[in-house]
Formats: structure tokens, C-alpha cells, sequence
């Protein structure tokens, strides 16, 4: 089976935090017997068994799209001049998919690069994050993708349960939906954690009003002059001001969180009034022992069990009462067993992952995984 996969962000290297996730699911994906990977991608070290399919030029421009900030921050950021990078981002993938002649199937992360696939009837599986249903939102973007997906086998399939209602209703008559969980890598789930005092909480997300809500004005009673310390991890995207109080730390690599944070750290916060999938961040938390301290919107609410593998809150009262609890030793002890549990059971580890896609792929060709 040879697949096609496309994603407009990759690692540059092994310290990149930026598209973490792709790599480890087209490792995952190579490993697998019977499959053979090309990727479109910004360029970086590529998993054994996986080939690269960007030109050269292709190849120099994703990796500029990677340092401004991606495709999404580049459209969030750049207003009326937004435009011009999509078109060219749709032109050199209609030109990928015409030149990949022997592809299978086609592999896509990110909903609006299914847009300049040719009518070739060849099988569609699309990996939907959470930033995608937002930008369904643009003029004439569903109508477009309805076009997309017709005359082929279509399986959408987001990375939460909550998405699955909004995709069924937009594209349910021509595609099906199916819920696919990504994996964690194992490094995560071999930390034992030995939080430290004063309690040390973690929040590790990109730096814009969204992402953060209101992490800032929920803790600042909580955290200034007070026995516990806020570690901030992520790459500043908006002009953010960080409180004095806050120790921002900056992008962090994979490696210094699991070797240096999350082993000393209580928890992990996030206020995120974002649309998102199932943030990685939080699994990776979880899978390292680490219980949630989260905003009760969806996408959180299907990864914290409340009051077993963390906390969702509403309001600064119940944010308030989420750090009490949790930092008594022996809620946040019975809480981190519990997290890694659930992460563990429900997600796995990225073959796990890749199993479950070899599955989707062998349903659209009709082979067996």
C-alpha cells in the first residue's frame, strides 16, 4: 500500500517542538508491514522506511510557512495579505498529488489541503484538529471540500469525540466519520513524577489570548507572594504581557519537559478558551502522571475525568478550589495513578495509534490492516 501524506508542519530537527506529532505518526505509520510513506511536509529528519516528497522549492518554502508561525498563525496574523499564502500552499499540493501518480491513498492533516486533490477517485482519510472546524467557517469552504470528497472513499477522522457531530452534519452523506485517537510516545508513560516544594504547576501552551484565557488573572491571588510557582512553557504568537510572577520559560523541547518539568511538577494548567482537538500536551501530561487542572470547554472535558484524573473549573472559585485539592499529597498521588491509567488504556503509544489508521486505510481499499 503506498500512502501519500501531506502536513504543513513538521520538526525541523530532534529539539523542534513545532508539528511534534506528525513525525512520531509517520514513524508509526512506516513501521507498519505492507505500507510504503511518502510525505509533503517542511522539511526535517524523516523516520526510517519514510520518503520525502516536496521538490526543492517546495522544500524552501515550507520551511519559511514553519518559521512564521504556520499556515493558521500566518492567516490569523497577516489580515488582508493572508490569502496569498494559502493559494500558493494549495498550488504546490494540487502539483504534489498530479506528480505522485503511484499513491494508493492520501493520507491528509489539515481539513483545507484536501481542497486541490484531482478527481482521480482515489481513497481520502483527513486528520481533523480542532483549529480545522474553525476555518470550515470561511466563505465557501465546505461547498468547496463536498466537491473535494465526491467520487471517492472518504474517512474523516478527528482526533476527539466532541468533533464528530459538526463533521457528520457538514460531510456525513459523502464521508465517514471515525474518531481516531492519537498515540503518546513512551517516554512519557516512564516518568515518575516527584513533585516538589513549594508545589510547581506547569502550563505549557502557544502564547495568544485564546490559548492562555485567563490563566493570568485566575492566578495571580493564587500564585503571587504565595508558596507555589507557575512554570510557563510555549512560543510567544501574540504581543502577550507575562506577570512578573510567572516563570516563562519560552518554547520548550520534548526532552527538557520529561527530563526537567513534568517529573518535579504537581500538575498541568490549561485555560485554553481555544477551539481545539485533543491537545497533545495534555495527554503527554497525563501518560508523565501529571493530573489536569482545566477550563470545562469540550475538548478538555474529553480527557479530564473530573475529580478522578484532574479538574475542570468554570469560574476563578472552582480554579481556586482545583489547586487546594490537588496539591494534598494524597489527592494528587491517587489522581497522577489514575491519569497515566486512563492515558495508557484509552490512547497508547503511537503503534497503537498507527494501527488504528492502518484499520481506516484497509476499510477505504478494502484489504485487510
Amino acid at each position: 500500500m503506498n500512502v501519500l501524506m501531506t502536513s504543513t508542519s513538521y520538526p525541523a530537527n530532534g529539539g523542534d517542538w513545532r508539528g511534534v506529532f506528525i513525525r512520531h505518526l509517520v514513524a508509526a505509520i512506516g513501521r507498519r508491514e505492507g505500507i510504503s510513506v511518502r510525505l509533503w511536509a517542511p522539511p526535517g529528519e524523516l523516520p526510517p522506511g519514510v520518503t520525502y516528497a516536496a521538490t526543492t522549492n517546495e522544500r524552501t518554502w515550507l520551511s519559511g510557512l514553519m518559521e512564521a508561525g504556520g499556515i493558521s498563525h500566518l492567516m490569523r496574523q497577516r489580515g488582508w495579505r493572508a490569502p496569498f499564502a494559502p493559494i500558493r500552499l494549495l498550488r504546490m499540493l494540487y502539483r504534489c498529488y498530479c506528480r505522485e501518480t503511484e499513491a494508493d491513498l492520501y493520507h491528509i492533516n489539515w481539513l483545507q489541503s484536501a481542497l486541490p486533490l484531482p478527481a482521480n477517485g482515489k481513497p481520502l482519510v483527513i486528520s481533523v484538529l480542532g483549529n480545522d472546524l474553525n476555518l470550515m467557517k470561511l466563505p465557501l469552504m465546505r461547498p468547496l471540500l463536498r466537491r473535494t470528497m465526491r467520487g471517492r472513499r472518504v474517512a474523516l477522522c478527528p482526533n476527539a469525540e466532541w468533533m464528530v457531530p459538526v463533521l457528520e452534519q457538514a460531510f456525513g452523506d459523502i464521508a465517514t466519520v471515525i474518531p481516531v485517537s492519537f498515540g503518546i510516545d513512551e517516554r512519557w508513560y516512564a516518568i515518575r513524577p516527584l513533585p516538589l516544594d513549594p508545589p510547581r504547576w506547569i502550563a505549557v501552551t502557544r502564547l495568544t489570548a485564546n490559548k492562555l484565557g485567563p490563566l493570568f488573572d485566575w492566578s495571580e491571588s493564587l500564585f503571587l507572594g504565595q508558596a507555589r510557582e507557575l512554570h510557563l512553557f510555549g512560543p510567544m504568537q501574540e504581543q502577550v504581557q507575562v506577570p512578573s510572577w510567572v516563570h516563562y520559560h519560552g518554547a520548550a523541547t520534548p526532552d527538557s519537559l520529561a527530563s526537567d518539568w513534568f517529573p518535579k511538577a504537581v500538575g498541568l494548567i490549561t485555560l485554553s478558551v481555544h477551539s481545539e482537538g485533543r491537545p497533545q500536551a495534555m495527554l503527554e501530561a497525563m501518560a508523565s502522571g501529571l493530573p489536569i487542572i482545566a477550563s470545562a470547554m469540550p475538548a478538555h472535558a474529553s480527557i479530564v475525568k473530573h475529580g478522578t484524573t484532574g479538574m475542570l473549573c468554570d469560574t476563578r472559585e472552582e480554579y481556586a478550589e482545583a489547586i487546594e485539592r490537588l496539591e494534598d499529597p494524597a489527592t494528587q498521588a491517587s489522581m497522577s495513578l489514575r491519569a497515566r491509567d486512563w492515558a495508557k488504556n484509552l490512547f497508547g503509544d503511537w503503534d497503537d495509534a498507527a494501527s488504528r489508521y492502518a484499520a481506516v486505510y484497509a476499510s477505504l481499499l478494502g484489504t485487510h490492516p
